[in-house]
């Protein structure tokens, strides 16, 4: 079955950024690799800004075991996006993340994708549960999507 974009009210976040002139390759859209920076951007902003996510001294770091993503119409500088970020599972120590970029103002997105986190001890890289601060921001991004992929 083929992968169909998704539409804004499957996300319960949106970040806004622009593309840069970097982001763009020889074929004048943006590289495919690019957008994996993107999503990484959005989900440890959100970890930050919402969840209290320390990157510099926290217990706890969160590691990628897991990226995909589905491209379905062409992005290029300069153009602004909104990526919107939602939640499929939250376990005891790991989430996956929904997410779609969008251009300004279209309503189905350009590229979507998830996103594994899995939480590990800063000091001995081993699995452990999620914060509180965190699991209370994550719990805000969970909900049912049109798809039935929600929690």
């Amino acid at each position: 079955m083929r992968p169909e974009p998704d539409k804004r009210q499957h996300f319960m976040y949106y970040s806004g950024l622009k593309t840069r002139w970097s982001d763009n390759d020889i074929y004048g859209h943006v590289n495919n690799v690019t957008y994996y920076s993107y999503f990484d951007t959005v989900v440890n902003e959100y970890l930050i800004e919402q969840g209290g996510l320390d990157i510099h001294q926290g217990s706890s770091i969160a590691l990628v075991v897991e990226t995909h993503c589905n491209f379905f119409k062409p992005l290029s500088f300069p153009e602004r996006l909104e990526i919107g970020l939602g939640v499929d599972r939250l376990g005891a120590s790991s989430v996956r993340y929904r997410l779609g970029i969008f251009s300004e103002n279209d309503a189905e997105s350009a590229a979507s994708g998830h996103f594994v986190h899995v939480f590990v001890d800063r000091e001995n890289r081993r699995s452990m549960a999620i914060p509180q601060s965190i699991r209370s921001a994550l719990q805000h991004l969970q909900g049912s999507d049109e798809k039935g992929s929600g929690v």
